[in-house]
């Protein structure tokens, strides 16, 4: 690969919000190998080629700044929305929602959040998740409902614990008692690579993703989705304790 293609291969190996670590990072003064911290393990060693390769002929960090921020406001610009959609017998005219979760989880190169209130395994999230968390560098993490998962009773129902040992080496976060009361998670989403934002209607089981009628949108927006995540993250200790 000629040096001229490592912006555009960088463009592809980096989230907005890890080109725009690295670059602050950089601009700090901070060493390339400690800026690179913020990526995933497994991607360490491609992104430091490239950016060597963007700097070779001049040897200056900004030379690498300037191309990080270039990625960090191009993925920072699109919006793309598309309905996805549950019905018995198939009816659905668009965007299969059950064949669009699998899809996203697999496709996902370092990065699932995962919300949802419940949590079966018939859902096919049960296997596409427990595999993609075994994947060199996809960091996953599950928020659940800790009541509906271990309240019920139910022995199709996973408890948290159990989720937590199927999902291993995934991080799952349960929620607990605040201001008196315990906590209910009911916000259901898939956040893939830091960019994709799959807000659904459907709980995790067979039903839900096969029989009901549930509606859910795609989005492919970078700072939404950044931020989506950015809230949960921060109420965990308050809200959520890790099982």
């Amino acid at each position: 690969m000629s040096d001229a293609n490592a912006p555009r291969q960088l463009g592809r190996l980096l989230t907005g919000t890890e080109a725009k670590d690295i670059a602050d990072r950089l601009a700090d003064g901070d060493t390339l190998t400690t800026a690179l911290k913020v990526v995933a393990v497994g991607q360490r060693a491609e992104v430091r080629r490239l950016l060597e390769a963007v700097a070779r002929d001049t040897g200056a960090t900004y030379q690498q700044v300037l191309v990080l921020r270039a990625i960090e406001g191009a993925r920072a610009l699109p919006t793309t929305l598309s309905p996805l959609w549950t019905m018995p017998g198939h009816l659905a005219q668009s965007g299969p929602l059950t064949t669009s979760i699998t899809r996203l989880v697999d496709s996902a190169r370092h990065s699932i959040i995962c919300s949802t209130f419940n949590f079966q395994r018939s859902s096919v999230l049960w296997t596409a998740l427990r595999k993609a968390a075994q994947r060199d560098g996809v960091a996953v993490r599950i928020y659940m409902d800790a009541q509906a998962a271990d309240g019920g009773g139910q022995h199709w129902s996973p408890s948290t614990a159990d989720v937590a040992a199927h999902m291993a080496p995934a991080e799952v976060w349960r929620t607990k008692e605040f201001d008196g009361g315990y906590v209910r998670n009911h916000a259901k989403f898939l956040a893939i690579d830091h960019h994709l934002l799959l807000v659904t209607s459907a709980n995790l089981s067979w039903s839900a993703e096969n029989n009901n009628v549930e509606f859910g949108v795609l989005i492919d927006n970078p700072n939404l989705t950044e931020s989506v995540e950015r809230e949960l993250s921060e109420a965990e200790g308050t809200l959520y304790k890790r099982v």
